[in-house]
Parts: C-alpha cells; structure tokens; sequence
C-alpha cells in the first residue's frame, strides 16, 4: 500500500465528517488516518474489534471502515453491533482470495469492500462515494409527520412512491409498509431509488455499481455486491422474497423493479 499517491481533498463543509478506521495492523492504521486526514476527513483508529464497538459509540462515525480479521472481535462481529442499533455505511476490508469473507460481510449489512492489499486511493474513492450516497442522516420525525409520510401517494406527493402495500419517500429517503418504517441502509436505498425512478427498466450488475456505487466503467469487481444487496432488499421489501413481485431477476441482464404505471 503506497502512501505517496496523489491525494484528492473532499470538500469542505460546515463540519468534517468523521472515519472509523479499525484494523490491527498498525502500518495500516497510520498510512489510512495520515491519508483520510490529509483529504479532508477528521478520523478515529481502533486496533481489536472491542475497542471499535467502545469508539463508535463514542464518537458517532459518519462511516466505519473494518479489517475482517482482528483480535477480540472480528469484523463480523463489529458490524453485527452496529447494525444493531444504526445505518451508518460500512465498508469491509478483506483478503484478495477469500471470496466468502466479502460476501459474509455484505450479507452482514457492510455496504461495500476493499480487497487487501489496496491503494490509500482507492479506498479513499470507495470512501467518498459511499457517502455521497449516504449523505441523509436518520432524522427523527413527529409521529404525526411520518405518519403523513407514509399515508401518502404519488398523486399527492411527488416524493412519495406508491406500489401495493409500500411506500416509498425519495425526499426523506425514507421507505414503509403499511404505515410501517422498514430500515433501510443508505446503500440499500439508494439502489431501490435507481430501481424504482426507473420502474420496467432493465439494469445489469456492472450499471449498477457505476450508477450507485460509482464504480468507474471498466472496474473489474465481483458483482456480487449487487447480488448480496438485492438480496437484502427483496428480504426487508418482498412478502416472499424466495418469489419475488417487486425487485425482479430480468433473465441474462440483472435486475428491474416492476413496471410502476
């Protein structure tokens, strides 16, 4: 991993935001918080997965970034606690052969990866275009607003996505069933919001990671993060997801969300 790469700052905010980098390699740890630090980010380091847990409540990361293999508390671990309780995006860190490391990850609710050995750059996109897609914090709302939200239609509001039993508001980013919140990753969402603005329209894996993950064109990656999180969508979303109506399989292409009329 070389620490000499051009480094491309973030943009300036009101308030930096803030990266959970845990990982137990220390050369890792100094290159990642150097780097993140240089370009714009404010960032706080753990070394076993406990002390990642104890930091995260702690310092309320905007994103978390985790090796898989650490001591104390693998990665798993880690990102089964978080998602306990919250939605921040997560990206994994993993080894370069171990397919099931990545895909044990994403189904744990991780919304991208990295394979080790990697460029600080590279990582630092990954990092970048997951919060842009991300950006939209969980905002607690009245009772009586989320229930006008969610009791809402298209033809009354134009944020709001009515099909069957689900409701779906691009404006709060925000997705029910019967005036129920279904949580919903920032990952998550903003692929069903791809589906969904563009309902009977066919996308293939690799348009898909361009279009939401921004995966540059010719990325040769394991597509299979789009499988995992279709998978996970049609399990919060779909009544049988083993048969789904909603998020559908379009035969030697990839995915489509069901024509809206």
């Amino acid at each position: 991993m070389a620490e000499n790469e051009e480094l491309e700052k973030v943009d300036e905010g009101e308030t930096r935001q803030k990266v959970l980098v845990a990982d137990d390699e220390a050369s890792i740890r100094r290159i990642l918080e150097t780097r993140l630090k240089m370009v714009g980010y404010d960032v706080v380091v753990a070394e076993d997965g406990e002390e990642a847990v104890e930091l995260f409540n702690k310092t309320n990361p905007d994103i978390v970034i985790l090796d898989v293999m650490m001591p104390k508390m693998d990665g798993y671990g880690v990102t089964r606690e978080i998602r306990r309780t919250s939605d921040v995006p997560i990206i994994i860190l993993t080894a370069l052969g171990d397919v099931s490391e990545r895909i044990t990850g994403l189904e744990l609710g991780a919304d991208d990866y990295v394979i080790k050995p990697f460029s600080p750059k590279e990582l630092e996109a990954r990092v970048k275009a997951v919060l842009r897609r991300t950006i939209s914090k969980d905002v607690i709302i009245p009772a009586s607003a989320s229930s006008s939200a969610s009791s809402g239609s298209s033809k009354n509001n134009k944020n709001v996505i009515t099909t069957g039993m689900i409701k779906i508001d691009t404006a709060r980013r925000q997705v029910f069933r019967k005036n129920e919140r279904i949580r919903l990753t920032g990952m998550e969402f903003s692929l069903l919001e791809l589906l969904v603005n563009n309902s009977g329209q066919a996308y293939s894996r690799n348009e898909i990671l361009q279009h939401v993950w921004s995966y540059p064109a010719d990325h040769r990656i394991d597509t299979r993060v789009v499988d995992v999180h279709i998978s996970r969508l049609r399990s919060k979303l779909e009544a049988d997801p083993t048969n789904p109506e909603l998020i559908l399989t379009a035969r030697g292409i990839g995915y489509m969300f069901q024509r809206i009329n």
